[in-house]
């Protein structure tokens, strides 16, 4: 979408003017990882307007391959405008203008299933579930097992406003049980589904190798399950598969599981657990907490976050490592105004997710830290 956000802080009946920006959470992530130095490309589809072509001129911009992107002669490009405050506060106010928008319109028979599948990993969101019929048909068409399916990443991205019935956290629940890889907030998972804390999460998510639990400024847990992890892989991600791609997998996809869809594992999907349910011998499950960050918007942190955790798990991370890159892009978000952000240059963020705990967890990032020449310098480490 092309986004407008305010010119000044205020309710949408009393800002004057609107500034232009792009937005959209799968869009967010494709540009930041092509910032950050990755293959990435997005596929979508635009009205034939001026709107249209700035989305596809300014994604282009940032490296992103956006050939697959389809123009749309009868449908608009849809647009949103915001306020200037917190989208957690009630004082936030979102006008969305996408009802029978391009995007609205996207389906498995116009879109390009081959792009879509053509990397090693896929990255959906539930907003896109939430804008037509067709266009969830199209995500359970890409959440599908099936041989060959790259790893599918979701963002679960509850907004209750684009539902049109009581249904989406039904919906939503279901495409993430079917993803590889789940992005939650605590606090959306409460709101959609009335789960509480990591373990009654993981419950309701029995499917997916690794499930992030975002809990705000407090920080984030991943969960990797045994299987299906990144674990042991080789140079291009995928370790051990065949011609078709995939290696030792079963009719639904996915190997050496039993009758419940988990090999060697207990009741929680988990295996060799303590009371805690932390396995720290092999980081199974890995919180870490998020740096200070002198927060300037909230918007895209959340898409950030994604980038910076898949980032990391492309270039085969520790799951700290990850967790802590993801932090470290939406702080790159949180200190800028707009949705996208440039994320840390690749050395200047591997130095800070190298810090001990202690400096870890001194950490204070604000407006400009990304441009700093030296990690030290912009880091403000007592």
């Amino acid at each position: 979408m092309v986004t407008f956000l305010p010119g000044r802080p205020g309710r949408l009946a009393d800002v004057p003017s609107f500034h232009r920006a792009i937005g959209g959470a799968e869009s967010n992530v494709a540009c930041v990882l092509a910032a950050a130095g990755h293959s990435a490309r997005w596929v979508s589809r635009v009205g034939a307007d001026g709107f249209g072509q700035h989305l596809v001129e300014r994604i282009t911009g940032y490296g992103v391959d956006t050939g697959a992107v389809r123009t749309d002669p009868d449908r608009p490009t849809g647009i949103y405008f915001r306020t200037a405050a917190d989208r957690d506060t009630d004082a936030h106010e979102v006008a969305y203008y996408r009802a029978g928008s391009a995007a609205s319109a996207m389906a498995v028979a116009n879109v390009d299933l081959a792009a879509a599948r053509s990397g090693r990993v896929l990255h959906l969101s539930g907003i896109t579930a939430a804008l037509s019929g067709t266009c969830l048909e199209l995500m359970r068409e890409l959440t599908a097992p099936r041989p060959g399916r790259p790893l599918v990443s979701f963002d679960v991205n509850h907004r209750p406003a684009l539902w049109a019935d009581a249904d989406g956290p039904r919906v939503l629940l279901e495409l993430a049980r079917r993803a590889d890889i789940v992005f939650v907030g605590d606090d959306e998972a409460r709101r959609a589904w009335g789960l509480h804390g990591g373990r009654a999460i993981l419950e309701a998510l029995p499917g997916p190798a690794i499930v992030v639990v975002k809990q705000g400024r407090g920080g984030a847990t991943a969960f990797e399950r045994d299987t299906g992890g990144f674990a042991d892989r080789g140079a291009d991600g995928f370790s051990d598969r065949g011609a078709d791609g995939v290696g030792g997998r079963g009719t639904d996809g996915f190997a050496d599981r039993g009758a419940d869809g988990f090999g060697s594992r207990g009741t929680d999907g988990f295996a060799d657990r303590g009371a805690d349910g932390v396995e720290d011998a092999d980081g199974r499950a890995v919180f870490v907490p998020a740096p200070d960050v002198d927060v300037v918007a909230h918007v895209g942190a959340g898409d950030a976050f994604a980038a910076g955790f898949l980032s990391a798990t492309l270039r085969r991370l520790p799951l700290r490592d990850r967790l802590r890159h993801g932090h470290l892009f939406a702080a790159a978000a949180l200190t800028t105004p707009g949705d996208l952000a440039t994320p840390p240059a690749r050395d200047h963020a591997d130095r800070l997710a190298a810090l001990d705990d202690d400096a870890w967890g001194r950490l204070r990032l604000g407006p400009g830290w990304t441009q700093a020449e030296q990690a030290e310098e912009e880091a403000n480490i007592p």
